[in-house]
């Protein structure tokens, strides 16, 4: 619903004064702040101005839109003069006169929250304006308006002088009341744009400060950032040295044991025998520890070349089932090799997928206290992965726990841990290898009931990577859910 509140019509210059002051009195009325009476009164200001001097008169409405939210003071200015020309040009500000003609227009439409301009030789101008009430304010209500009025009634009554002045007089003082009016106005204005352009200068100090800090802070990460690589790259060196300083003492124990073992120096005692059946097996994990650190350091360092080639599944199970087979000491778990015929030829480097099901069978061995462990292999529904699996009924990974057992010497605690050893290089080996070969290892556990850790790759290989291994080790660490 919308409430008429005055109607001015513009028949003298005087007439553009008394719209300018009424409208500041209007938007003082209805609550906006000092700054807002003054965008109001200069942009009713300019446009009645434009319609006294092109169209030679005109009218000013002000009414107040209640129905609206938020509510809106409207302001209303038509003239019946010529039009504007070229309004879209005055509109978007590239229009350019010699009299100055547009830019008041241009100049207002920013004061307002909205201004709709009509224009044609017909009819005239007509421009509607609108500036939306405050909203931390109450509503404003039927009375409020009243008070409006009332108050503009009373400004009139005594704005005529006792004692019967003149019109030219009235209006000469009434002239000059404005111009004392807008020099406040122009003082307060300069007022807050002097306190913005302080609090400016303090913002552009805090963020000039900051910037320090920031560039500070980049260049002590950068420092980190290569000392981390240093540290990485003597870790990886000192891995790699300490692997092969260590597999030429290992694989004499191995041998000299097994001379020991094949009576080829003299009989054994039962007892001898033991130890040195021990001591093999303690030689033998040990190798395999050292040969899982090697691993890992030549991936890390992006010497590790990837050899791919054709194979089947099929192929690939047949040559892993009598090479896992020996693994399988527990009479209550069953190893078993899915059926792998319906998968296509695939085209990788069958050595790193062989040592990574190994890893995968010799994890599910030492966590599952009985039932089964299957080995399989399934297409994606994609047509371009294949993934290879080995599933178990073992006890299973919490699902916090899941991607610890991807880290570097993870372990989760369990009640099997004191019976079973390792060092949790394995699983973090699969995962670089599978990223090696293009794809990514995941685990998909539940406690109690088993894990399936798989590794999904592509079909065919596209490029031998190296170097790009580390960004891929940490890449999706699919906890599809599994056991250490």
């Amino acid at each position: 619903m919308t409430t008429p509140i005055l109607r001015i019509r513009l028949e003298a210059e005087e007439d553009v004064v008394a719209a300018r002051r009424k409208a500041r009195a209007i938007a003082a009325g209805f609550g906006f702040s000092t700054l807002d009476q003054t965008r109001i009164a200069s942009a009713v200001s300019e446009i009645a101005r434009n319609a006294f001097e092109y169209a030679y008169g005109g009218e000013v409405t002000f009414a107040f839109d209640g129905a609206s939210r938020p509510q809106a003071l409207l302001i209303d200015v038509r003239d019946q003069g010529p039009g504007i020309r070229e309004l879209e040009s005055v509109l978007d500000g590239t229009y350019r006169s010699s009299t100055g003609m547009g830019r008041g227009i241009a100049g207002s439409r920013r004061l307002m929250d909205r201004c709709d301009i009509e224009s044609s030789v017909e009819r005239g101008t007509a421009v509607t304006m609108a500036r939306f009430l405050p909203l931390d304010r109450p509503e404003m209500a039927a009375t409020g308006i009243d008070a409006i009025m009332r108050n503009l009634v009373q400004q009139n009554a005594l704005g005529r002088r006792p004692g019967g002045a003149t019109s030219a007089e009235d209006a000469a003082r009434r002239s000059f009341d404005e111009v004392l009016e807008q020099n406040r106005e122009l003082l307060s204005t300069l007022t807050e744009l002097r306190d913005r352009q302080d609090e400016l200068t303090r913002l552009t100090l805090e963020l000039e400060a900051t910037n320090r800090g920031v560039v500070a802070l980049y260049a002590e990460l950068d420092e980190r950032a290569d000392e981390l690589r240093r540290a990485d790259t003597m870790k990886s060196r000192f891995l790699s040295n300490m692997s092969h300083e260590l597999r030429t003492p290992l694989s004499s124990i191995r041998a000299l044991s097994n001379l020991l073992v094949n009576r080829l120096d003299g009989d054994l005692s039962a007892e001898q025998e033991r130890q040195v059946l021990l001591i093999r097996k303690s030689a033998e994990d040990l190798t395999e520890i050292v040969n899982d650190l090697l691993d890992l350091a030549k991936i890390e360092a992006g010497r590790t070349e990837v050899t791919p080639a054709w194979f089947k599944a099929t192929e690939l199970f047949a040559a892993l089932r009598p090479m896992l087979t020996p693994l399988q000491t527990d009479p209550s778990v069953k190893l078993i090799f899915e059926d792998a015929y319906g998968l296509p030829p695939i085209f990788t480097d069958e050595a790193k997928l062989t040592q990574i099901l190994r890893n995968f069978v010799s994890n599910a061995l030492k966590f599952t206290e009985r039932g089964e462990i299957r080995v399989g292999a399934r297409m994606e529904p994609d047509g371009d992965h294949v993934t290879f699996f080995v599933a178990d009924t073992g006890i299973g990974i919490a699902e916090e726990h899941q991607q610890v057992i991807f880290e570097e010497f993870g372990q989760v605690q369990n009640h099997l841990q004191q019976r079973v050893k390792g060092t949790g290089l394995g699983l973090p080996l699969c995962r670089k290898l599978a990223a090696l070969l293009g794809g990514y290892a995941g685990v998909d556990s539940k406690p109690g009931v088993g894990s399936t850790f798989f590794a999904t790759l592509p079909l065919a290989i596209e490029a031998v990577a190296g170097p790009g291994a580390d960004d891929a080790a940490g890449g999706p660490a699919v906890a599809h859910g599994g056991a250490t």
